[in-house]
C-alpha cells in the first residue's frame, strides 16, 4: 500500500509561484525608487528610512533645488513590519523637472558660474533617474502635499510608471505644514494608493510602511 500525503494548498500554491517567479527573474532584489519633483522630499523620506532600518542616512538634504543629481542606492535595506520583512535596495534619483533654468538657483545665493554647472548636473540627473525605470522593481512616487499635484512631470512619471506596469505608491508627503492637502492628491489620482505622511516628522510612517510590504512584497 503506497500512502499518499497531499500538501495543504498554501504550499503547493508557493512551490508552483516560487518556481514562475524564478523562471521570470522575479527572485531579484527588490528595487524601490523614489521619484518626484525636486524638493518633494523624496532624500528627507529615504533617510528616514535608512535611519530607521539600518542607522544612516542616504543623503544630503538641502532648501536649494536639485541638491540630488545623481542616483544614490542604499542595498540591504530590511523593513520590518507587523512580522512581516522586506528586503530591498533603495533607489533616491534627482528630482523630475520638465524644465531646468540655471537662473533659478542664482536666488540661492549660487554663482552663475555654480547655477550653470548645477542646472548641467541636474539635467544629467533627470535623464538617469529615466533610466533607472528600466531596473527598479517598485517605485514611491513623492508629492509635495503643499503643491498642486497635477503637473507635466507627475503626470508623466505616472505615465512611465502604468505603461511599464511598475508598481507604485503615491506619497503625500509634508503633512505637517499648514498648507498641506493631502484629500487634494487622493482625488487627482483615486485609482492609485495614497499615503498622506511627513518624512520630516516621521507621521504616518508606519502607514507608509505597511502599504509598502502590501503592495511591494
Amino acid at each position: 500500500m503506497i500512502l499518499v500525503v497531499s500538501r495543504p494548498r498554501f504550499f503547493r500554491r508557493k512551490f508552483f509561484t516560487d518556481i514562475f517567479n524564478k523562471l521570470l527573474g522575479k527572485n531579484k532584489v527588490l528595487k524601490i525608487g523614489f521619484y518626484g519633483h525636486p524638493n518633494s522630499g523624496k532624500t528627507t523620506l529615504a533617510n528616514r528610512m535608512t535611519n530607521d532600518w539600518i542607522g544612516k542616512p542616504i543623503g544630503t538634504v538641502s532648501e536649494v533645488p536639485h541638491e540630488t543629481r545623481r542616483v544614490l542606492r542604499q542595498e540591504h535595506v530590511t523593513l520590518k513590519h507587523d512580522g512581516v520583512e522586506l528586503n530591498f535596495d533603495i533607489i533616491d534619483t534627482p528630482g523630475i523637472a520638465t524644465k531646468i533654468d540655471y537662473t533659478n538657483f542664482l536666488e540661492f545665493g549660487l554663482t552663475v558660474k555654480e547655477a550653470k554647472e548645477r542646472a548641467k548636473e541636474a539635467t544629467k540627473g533627470i535623464i538617469e533617474a529615466i533610466k533607472w525605470l528600466d531596473d527598479v522593481t517598485g517605485v514611491l512616487l513623492v508629492i509635495d502635499a503643499t503643491e498642486d499635484p497635477l503637473t507635466q512631470a507627475n503626470i508623466t512619471i505616472i505615465g512611465n510608471l502604468e505603461a511599464r506596469k511598475i508598481r507604485f505608491i503615491i506619497v503625500a508627503n509634508k503633512i505637517d505644514l499648514e498648507k498641506a492637502h493631502p484629500e487634494k492628491i487622493d482625488s487627482v489620482f483615486p485609482q492609485h494608493s495614497v499615503v498622506p505622511i511627513s518624512a520630516l516628522e516621521g507621521d504616518n510612517t508606519q502607514l507608509l510602511y505597511q502599504e509598502m510590504v502590501d503592495q511591494f512584497r
